[in-house]
């Protein structure tokens, strides 16, 4: 892996965090769930950045990456699922 591939995971890495920081803050605010889940999502988001930045990527741990994100991106789906659910409030 280049450097600056390990840079700009970095910089991906860093920018989740700070997503994930401020739907924390968010969900302190107002206590709703869509926060929670989104904050979530973007934590396991910069988690998987940082390990793919610092690791050396091998075909046998290749789907253990796609299948955290496709669990941070499944967060994220449920969230907007439940917040538009007409029968619950919130």
């Amino acid at each position: 892996m280049s450097a600056l591939t390990s840079v700009l995971l970095g910089m991906v890495a860093m920018a989740s965090l700070t997503a994930m920081l401020f739907f924390l803050k968010f969900w302190r605010q107002t206590r709703d769930p869509l926060f929670l889940f989104f904050a979530l999502a973007f934590g396991l988001d910069a988690v998987i950045r940082l390990l793919l930045g610092l690791t050396e990527v091998s075909a046998e741990m290749e789907p253990f990456f796609y299948l955290a994100r496709l669990v941070s991106f499944a967060l994220i789906i449920v969230a907007i699922i439940r917040k538009n659910n007409p029968g619950r409030r919130g």
